[in-house]
């Protein structure tokens, strides 16, 4: 670049005037480059370009053929070469009805430009600093140009597949940016979601061994992708003792629905847990600390008597029933085998620290992913379960000292279920422990990252805290503009395709990737995708190979609430 004369930059772009000696040069373009049209509009990040029409002896302008949605082009400036990637294109019919002209128009959003660095070296840099002139040429970018901006970055990174515009050059994942803030992946069912998660955390922690990922899996999944390497914690080895519920979590389960009933149910409870949870640590112990949200034990047979013992003080029948229905409420899920990681046993003791460093993976021992399978976890506390978990990753970061603290990622599949944009709908405590993590988790190094097939009902204040996203295929119109809306003007022209892609491809946008990039994912290994790929009926139907034992089997699970 260094070198390159003025003149020969105005033999290629014959409108732009020959520079003044103190300004720098502007990168030099290849001669035998095809210019495919002219700026014609310049506003903001955004270029209007007319597209170069047939030449003689040729029906149909090679321009046309190579302006395609997506493909980068590049404009040089006075001072350096910009870069866009063309977002739409439209074909113009003007004249007479007898002589009819057609000419067609393609919008360029702007992506960054070339610039020379100190050592004289081209270099990409995000944004421009100097926007083309009107009559600018326009030219396709050229293989060089395409390495050059998806290079390598120097940070933390990792190559996660590779770039629409060219097979051959993989696309990077900035690891750094990706953790350290928020991030989402978003697509419809089937464009290959589950499989995007899969690759993205299987790179993260074959790089980095020691990390702490938790994955709330909703349909039991991702065990077999994460075989060898993850803390499989399902309702048959899952232990989440009540005492670590708060108030809020505990009357979820044990209170009424009826507003007026889990008013009266609330009230007595609140006095009584407090007072269980004194009688656990004894008269000798120092509980000026405890409230009702303070996670340590109590014994829940202590709790139903200090219930039956309020209630044996009531003169009025009528007045017992709120301690009638939690008692029966209490031995019901003790009995209840769906609930035995919660309610089970008769021994209680202090077992929180085992718990927390089961979830946190401390210490790592070659098992960097914690996967909660809660498919088969009763639907009537699956929130609360959530809740619950995401509460204790962040205030165990919360009360960590700074100087030790482990940064975790939290995963949450089928993020729509917890924090749904209609606050009706759901549970509260449950949208708040997510929000409060992409609110305040980046001071305390809890990272999030949402995946959702319905990206239009979750909360749009929490997917704003998101920096980075991947889009995968989405064909519902509500969900296309939700994420337009929370991602910057620039990467518009690549969203318009988002129902265009392709199984296996993302628009990746934000902190996480150096520019807006189309990527098609790498491929997984067989043995490492999840189990959510559609069931394949034809096959299945071909032989009928099934008894009875069969049936009686999956009822005999039923029955046991096991798999």
């Amino acid at each position: 670049m260094r070198g390159c004369p003025a003149a020969e930059q105005v033999t290629s772009v014959d409108h732009i005037e020959t520079q003044p000696i103190d300004a720098p040069a502007a990168p030099c373009l290849d001669r035998q480059e095809r210019k495919i049209g002219i700026v014609t509009a310049v506003s903001g990040f955004r270029l209007s370009c007319l597209l170069s029409v047939a030449e003689p002896g040729s029906a149909v302008s090679a321009a046309y053929g190579a302006a395609q949605i997506g493909a980068i082009v590049k404009v040089p400036t006075p001072r350096s070469v910009a870069f866009g990637f063309i977002g739409s294109l439209t074909l113009h019919n003007s004249g007479s009805e007898d002589s009819v002209q057609s000419f067609a128009v393609a919008e360029i959003d702007l992506l960054g430009e070339m610039v020379e660095s100190r050592t004289g070296a081209p270099v990409f840099a995000r944004g421009v600093s100097v926007f083309p002139v009107l009559g600018s040429a326009v030219f396709g970018a050229n293989p060089a140009d395409l390495s050059l901006i998806y290079a390598r970055p120097s940070a933390w990174n990792l190559p996660i597949g590779t770039i629409h515009q060219n097979a051959a050059q993989p696309a990077y994942l900035l690891s750094q940016e990706f953790l350290c803030k928020h991030s989402a992946i978003l697509g419809t069912t089937g464009s290959g979601k589950s499989c995007a998660v899969t690759l993205i955390l299987r790179s993260l922690l074959t790089a980095h061994p020691n990390g702490h990922v938790v994955l709330l899996d909703p349909h039991g999944e991702y065990a077999t992708a994460f075989a060898g390497m993850a803390e499989i914690i399902t309702p048959q080895n899952l232990q989440l003792p009540y005492w670590l519920l708060s108030f809020e979590e505990i009357a979820e389960v044990l209170c009424s629905r009826d507003p007026a009933s889990r008013s009266r149910e609330e009230g007595i409870l609140k006095d009584l847990i407090v007072l269980a949870k004194r009688d656990f640590i004894g008269e000798g112990g120092q509980d000026a600390f405890i409230t009702v949200d303070t996670p340590v034990p109590y014994r829940i047979n202590t709790l139903a008597q200090r219930i039956s013992e309020a209630m044996g003080r009531l003169d009025k029948p009528d007045s017992t029933l709120p301690y009638l229905r939690l008692l029966t409420t209490i031995e019901n899920l003790r009995k209840d085998r769906r609930y035995a990681f919660m309610f089970s046993g008769l021994t209680v003791r202090d077992n929180m620290a085992e718990i927390l460093s089961r979830i946190l993976r401390i210490p790592v021992e070659g098992k960097p992913i914690t996967i909660f399978d809660i498919s088969v976890i009763p639907s009537e506390i699956v929130e609360v379960v959530v809740a619950l978990l995401c509460r204790l990753v962040f205030d165990f970061a919360l009360w960590s000292d700074h100087s030790e603290s482990i940064p975790v990622l939290l995963v949450c599949d089928e993020a729509h279920r917890y924090i749904h944009a209609d606050h009706s709908i759901g549970f509260e405590p449950a949208r708040r422990s997510i929000a409060r993590i992409a609110k305040e988790g980046r001071k305390y190094g809890v990272s999030l990252c949402l995946v959702s097939q319905r990206p239009s009902e979750i909360s749009e204040t929490i997917l704003s805290q998101c920096s980075t996203i991947f889009a995968l295929r989405m064909s519902n119109d509500k969900d296309q503009s939700f994420v337009r809306r929370t991602l910057p003007e620039s990467a518009a022209g690549l969203l318009n395709i988002l129902p265009a892609l392709r199984q296996q491809e993302a628009i990746v946008v934000g902190e996480g990737v150096s520019h807006p990039m189309r990527i098609r994912f790498a491929d997984l290994a067989e043995a490492h995708r999840p189990r959510g790929e559609s069931t394949n009926f034809p096959q299945a139907w071909q032989e009928d190979s099934n008894t009875r034992d069969f049936t009686a089997r999956i009822v005999e699970r039923w029955r046991r609430q096991a798999r």
